[in-house]
């Protein structure tokens, strides 16, 4: 990278210049349990723009290049840089290579500390890497093992996606079974949340109403049979978007 330029300077001096004191409190607010956040206190709007306009600086280098680039983001511990550091890995997504995931798991296991950077990381970046390689659904299943529970959490909302375009419905209940008594708040509201998109299935192709309603049909089942021993969080996540019918079932213990 030395030959090349580093735009990193220059987006943080962007960064800095729109700095909001409001936005900023808020942030702090936001996210009051963790002490180690730092933030400019730029909109998520404004952010987005910003990465989108600074990938067009980067989008030209090589893979490599730009992934050491996205380390130097997410080694700042500023939440808008590790916001522009996951756009731009995102961006990256046709020359994913199966090597990729293990760092993609170094940033969620080392960098991330609240459920904004993980689900942003594992939505996009590793949710479109599972599409491409989805042999690597292995790995999240590791993760559910985990004491990290950012990689707990990332095992469940990495399947989100594909789960919306009713995919991998077998390993979503497999993963959610694995989760089923984690005690971690974000953890039962990121596998709640996968069972949901799951169940919904918004994304499948015209003419697929058959599959649909065997996915939900399959999360509801899934529900029912745990409902006594799933925490009551993941529960209302997952059931959240049922027909009222079978979330009157659901909620009675």
């Amino acid at each position: 990278m030395d030959r090349i330029e580093n735009p990193i300077p220059q987006i943080r001096e962007t960064l800095a210049a729109k700095s909001d004191a409001k936005t900023i409190a808020a942030t702090y607010r936001f996210f009051k349990e963790n002490e180690t956040l730092k933030t400019y206190g730029v909109k998520a709007a404004e952010v987005g723009k910003i990465a989108k306009e600074s990938f067009q600086l980067v989008k030209a280098y090589p893979k490599q290049t730009i992934f050491e680039l996205c380390e130097t983001l997410w080694q700042s511990g500023y939440l808008e840089e590790m916001t522009l550091a996951c756009d731009w890995s995102e961006s990256l997504h046709k020359q994913f290579e199966p090597a990729d995931l293990a760092l993609f798991e170094h940033w969620l296991s080392d960098y991330v500390s609240n459920w904004a950077t993980c689900d942003t990381l594992c939505n996009h970046t590793i949710g479109y890497f599972l599409m491409k390689y989805p042999d690597e659904i292995a790995k999240l299943k590791l993760w559910t093992k985990s004491p990290n529970r950012w990689l707990r959490r990332g095992a469940a909302v990495s399947l989100i996606i594909p789960a919306r375009k009713g995919l991998f419905l077998n390993d979503i209940l497999e993963i959610a079974d694995q989760l089923l008594l984690d005690k971690e708040d974000m953890v039962q509201k990121g596998y709640g949340w996968m069972l949901k998109a799951a169940s919904m299935s918004e994304s499948f192709v015209k003419g697929s109403d058959a599959v649909k309603k065997q996915h939900l049909e399959a999360v509801f089942n899934f529900v029912i049979k745990n409902k006594a021993i799933m925490p009551r969080t993941a529960l209302r996540y997952a059931i959240e978007k049922m027909p009222e019918e079978m979330r009157g079932q659901a909620m009675v213990r």
